[in-house]
């Protein structure tokens, strides 16, 4: 049974106000300039990543290095899944496995996240990335998200506190 993020339960607009706020509080998101691609049919979250030079990693094709692909992807993913639990506390990355399908040239890159199974502790998130169309994915995407309070994040609430 596959369960996609669904604009209806939470709010499309207010999804995507989150997940823009995500975006937005995350360093390397900020750096990467990863931002949600205009509204798609259906409220669909695109995230959108701006083709830039410094992401090349092999001149001679030339191709985006597989380490920013998989940072993109890994962002989408623990975007995605903070916006759609409305969680206070950010979503900690358990694992990510990639399958590159294809070189991803010099252009933009574009991805979307599914969310799989959302348990009490663990989420499982399927993320397909792409440049020309989303039928001709570059790169497909695991994450096993941990979605529960940790010992950790009560140190860190704590300290918050403090301040």
């Amino acid at each position: 049974m596959t369960k996609e993020l669904d604009p209806g339960e939470v709010g499309a607009q207010t999804l995507r106000d989150r997940t823009a706020a995500a975006l937005e509080a995350a360093p390397y998101c900020r750096y990467l300039g990863i931002r949600l691609a205009p509204g798609a049919p259906g409220g669909e979250l695109t995230f959108h990543m701006p083709f830039d030079a410094r992401w090349i990693g092999n001149a001679s094709l030339p191709a985006i290095h597989g380490g920013v692909l998989a940072t993109f992807m890994q962002a989408a993913a623990l975007t995605a899944t903070s916006a759609a639990l409305s969680n206070l506390m950010p979503p900690k990355l358990v694992d990510f496995s990639l399958d590159y399908l294809s070189s991803a040239g010099a252009a933009d890159l574009y991805a979307q996240c599914e969310m799989h199974r959302v348990g009490r502790r663990i989420a499982a998130v399927g993320i397909r990335c792409w440049q020309r169309s989303a039928e001709e994915p570059v790169a497909l995407g695991r994450a096993h998200v941990y979605v529960a309070h940790s010992a950790s994040d009560a140190s860190l609430r704590a300290a918050d506190q403090k301040d």
